[in-house]
């Protein structure tokens, strides 16, 4: 399995050229960075005190020629461009960037109908697992608890809500046979009024060096259930990169997520 990665000067680049390098079934096949980049020329392994043979590279075309799966943790602008190179070249990605709109979503959508693709908000295993628990709670808390979904991350995220909360709020809200666009609070300022007992409420926290927390709170009356998923480093989100990665080496084309990795 001949993987790329992309944002490879990143900590979940350099997370993830670490853990490629240590599997048996896994080889690095490139590592890319923007261009016009400081780190561009250099050995991919250079961040982390390893020698790969590898060099850093903008080249996009030239890396996914000789690749089967690219690694996207970038940002929104990057994995555009790492879309197309994927639909020409055929090949696999797996991408954890948050942060798009509409339009964007759609073009997602549509190379996956070219090449094979996993689009996870959070790589986590775990993580996808609390999303079960908090469709099973939903389901129980629907009636006489308000719901709020509170998020926190490094001082660097530049979007929020996080992506994976807005999956949390999609979980929860499917479960309630509701549209999260319907119901969703994201902000409140000023005299808001008493809480509708229909909507979710978000809240950001952005600090330090936070790798990323989430809680779902469902608050009665006299009692209040939580239910929180902590990361402390990014091993979770790169151990489960590796495995959608594996997944998609079975796959010919299409749409996935990480709840399809888990099931198969």
């Amino acid at each position: 399995m001949r993987i790329a990665v992309a944002g490879a000067t990143g900590r979940m680049g350099r997370a993830l050229i670490e853990a490629i390098l240590a599997a048996d079934d896994a080889t690095l096949a490139g590592a890319l960075s923007s261009a016009g980049g400081s780190a561009v020329g250099q050995d991919a392994g250079a961040f982390i005190g390893k020698e790969t043979g590898v060099a850093i590279t903008a080249d996009i075309d030239t890396v996914l020629s000789a690749s089967d799966v690219l690694l996207d943790f970038t940002r929104p602008q990057g994995t555009l461009a790492y879309l197309e190179a994927a639909k020409r070249h055929r090949v696999k990605m797996v991408i954890g960037t948050t942060g798009f709109n509409a339009e964007e979503l759609r073009l997602i959508e549509e190379t996956a109908t070219h090449t094979a693709i996993v689009f996870a908000s959070s790589t986590s295993v775990s993580l996808n697992v609390t999303l079960e628990l908090v469709r099973l709670a939903a389901k129980h808390f629907s009636e006489g608890y308000d719901i709020e979904v509170v998020e926190a991350h490094h001082r660097h995220k530049v979007d929020a809500p996080s992506g994976t909360a807005l999956t949390i709020g999609e979980t929860i809200a499917d479960a309630l046979g509701r549209k999260l666009a319907d119901c969703a609070v994201f902000t409140r300022d000023g005299v808001t009024g008493p809480r509708d007992p229909s909507t979710i409420g978000f809240s950001s926290i952005r600090g330090g060096d936070i790798v990323g927390e989430h809680t779902v709170l469902f608050i009665g009356e006299g009692e209040r259930i939580e239910i929180t998923h902590k990361t402390l480093n990014r091993l979770p989100y790169v151990s489960g990169a590796l495995r959608a990665a594996r997944f998609l080496m079975k796959q010919e084309s299409g749409l996935f997520d990480m709840q399809d990795v888990l099931r198969r």
